[in-house]
């Protein structure tokens, strides 16, 4: 019944995700694919995934502890403040950080957290707005 429930809940959220990405205005001037096309696609796959699970559920399925489940909502937490923080932080600060949080929760020491969060955040930046040319989020240093 439990898996029913969360496909039920998948297939809501890949409904609103889709009908999310028809509200995204387009310019008169956009590439080929245009930017409605990914977050749709990302909402077919939620879709799909979800039908499988409402029509083939898991007979006995097993539910993670407590402990576990309050780890799942604190990650969860962690990417809506990314979000969030992201306008104004800027991408490389706000995905250092969120970055280091999420690696220290899985078992990385604080510090080489930090240094892998600092790292991720400047490699993903170097690939995505130095060589391909993406804009992304401006912060308080300016990039």
């Amino acid at each position: 019944m439990s898996d029913r429930i969360f496909g039920g809940i998948g297939l809501l959220l890949a409904a609103f995700f889709i009908w999310g990405a028809t509200q995204i205005e387009l310019s008169f001037i956009s590439d080929p694919v245009g930017p409605r096309k990914f977050p749709m696609i990302i909402g077919a796959v939620l879709g799909l995934a979800s039908l499988v699970v409402l029509i083939r559920p898991d007979a006995e399925p097993h539910w993670p502890p407590l402990g576990r489940l309050a780890e799942i909502a604190g990650a969860v937490a962690v990417m809506v403040a990314y979000a969030l923080l992201l306008p104004d932080l800027g991408f490389v600060i706000a995905t250092a950080a969120a970055s280091a949080v999420l690696t220290w929760r899985l078992g990385t020491r604080p510090l080489w957290a930090v240094v892998t969060g600092v790292l991720t955040s400047l490699g993903i930046y170097t690939v995505f707005h130095l060589i391909l040319g993406l804009s992304l989020a401006k912060g308080p240093l300016g990039f």
